[in-house]
Parts: C-alpha cells; sequence; structure tokens
C-alpha cells in the first residue's frame, strides 16, 4: 500500500467517523427520547464493557476461542465482586490467579 493510499483511507476513515458521531445529534435534535429508548441507552455502556472483557478474555492471539488463565482469573474476579461487593478485592484476585496460572503453564 503506497503511503497516499494510506493516508486517503485515514482521511476517508476520520470522515465517516465524526459523521457518524454528528448523526446521533442531529437526528435527535433537541427532543425527548422515549423512556424505551433511554432506558436501552443506559445500559448500553455495561453491554459494551462485558463484550470487551468477553472477547478480551475468551479469545487468543490466532482470533480462536480459548479459556486460559485469563478467563480462570475473570470468572473468580466476578465471583468475589459479586460475594463482596468490593472492585479492589476482585481485581487483586484476578491478578494473583492469573498470575499464578500463568507461572504454572
Amino acid at each position: 500500500m503506497s503511503t497516499a493510499t494510506a493516508w486517503t483511507l485515514i482521511a476517508a476513515l476520520a470522515v465517516a467517523t465524526i459523521a457518524l458521531k454528528a448523526a446521533g445529534p442531529l437526528v435527535t435534535g433537541g427532543r425527548t427520547l422515549p423512556p424505551r429508548v433511554a432506558s436501552v441507552i443506559a445500559v448500553m455502556p455495561a453491554a459494551l464493557l462485558a463484550a470487551l472483557v468477553v472477547t478480551g478474555t475468551l479469545v487468543d492471539e490466532d482470533g480462536d476461542l480459548a479459556a486460559g488463565a485469563d478467563a480462570v482469573g475473570v470468572l473468580a474476579a466476578g465471583a468475589v465482586v459479586w460475594r463482596t461487593g468490593s472492585v479492589l478485592r476482585g481485581v487483586l484476585v484476578a491478578l494473583v490467579l492469573t498470575a499464578a496460572l500463568r507461572a504454572l503453564s
């Protein structure tokens, strides 16, 4: 790929990104969203974060589905946060457990 082609692609993607980000405010204007739409938008960040965690945890370098030390650490962290309500404890458990499993393998 030539330098000119790469920069053209970057510019096109930048314009498309700006257009997509501007579409929401332009379409909705100053109107209030219906309650059903607002409730869906309210839970979108949690769903997106969960999707990122799952793909980051269960997909290996080759793009294949694999459950390793990362998956065990995330599962243990989820259990600790669920039982204790402490995110810090969950992160520490995930860190220690994942490091120990990686050291063993």
